[in-house]
């Protein structure tokens, strides 16, 4: 598995120059360097979020030369859900996505991806900013399966949910501001669904763009499930009304 970050200015500009995977671009708060103008010119060419730190937070990934900067890469390759789509169509097949807005743990990313793959999603989509690194943890904790499904990085998730609402896809957001069940929709259609943050849910800007809105029924005192878990218990409901369909 290749290493979860490269550190130092040469180096990082290496990486951006042969377009390697990166997750996003970790600079010392107050940096003064020559070349910080072209590693900033080169990931907004390459639509990477670039994120101004501390140095206790670079400290902390590496006690090594790093120079006041630290890229954070990633295990898969990363592709784009409009070249997603038509593969998706082409095979005959009814398009299935779940879309993760800010989900930041690295272990929640790996539990959903692998349900995801056991339930027959097509795909995960997931913002270029403030998503979980994919990286050992998360490889682990999805046992592989990150690493087998495509994962569609995107740069403006509103223009990308719109794309797939054109697309003929049905926009299902997973909320407790909901009023009607997860069960009562209907999963064989093309169907994105959307999982929200764990600390405050979906995005309102994306909550208007839902053709529905799902809750899942809870009796207990504790008013929301983790993520993962809640996205197992979605994807499943999908996958059984597929198989009895």
């Amino acid at each position: 598995m290749q290493e979860q970050f490269i550190f130092g200015i040469h180096p990082v500009l290496e990486a951006l120059a042969e377009a390697k995977e990166i997750d996003k671009i970790l600079i010392m708060k107050g940096l003064k360097n020559d070349n910080l103008h072209i590693i900033l010119r080169e990931s907004k060419k390459a639509g990477l979020f670039v994120q101004f730190v501390p140095i206790e937070k670079l400290n902390r990934i590496t006690r090594k030369n790093h120079q006041g900067v630290i890229a954070l890469t990633s295990n898969v390759e990363y592709q784009n859900i409009e070249n997603i789509l038509p593969m998706i169509y082409d095979k005959g097949e009814t398009p299935f996505i779940i879309i993760l807005d800010r989900i930041t743990d690295v272990r929640n990313m790996g539990a959903i991806a692998r349900t995801a793959e056991c339930t027959g999603v097509h795909a995960i989509l997931i913002p270029a900013q403030n998503s979980a690194q994919i990286n050992g943890d998360a490889v682990k904790a999805s046992a592989g399966a990150i690493l087998r499904m495509p994962i569609a990085k995107s740069l403006n998730l509103k223009n990308d949910i719109n794309l797939l609402k054109n697309s003929g896809l049905q926009i299902i957001a997973v909320t407790e501001k909901a009023e009607i069940s997860y069960t009562a929709q209907n999963y064989t259609l093309p169907t994105a669904i959307i999982m929200g943050s764990e600390e405050d849910g979906i995005s309102e800007e994306y909550l208007k763009l839902c053709d529905h809105k799902a809750k899942i029924p809870m009796v207990g005192e504790i008013a929301s499930l983790n993520v993962s878990v809640a996205s197992g218990v979605v994807l499943y409901e999908a996958l059984n009304q597929k198989l009895k369909a």
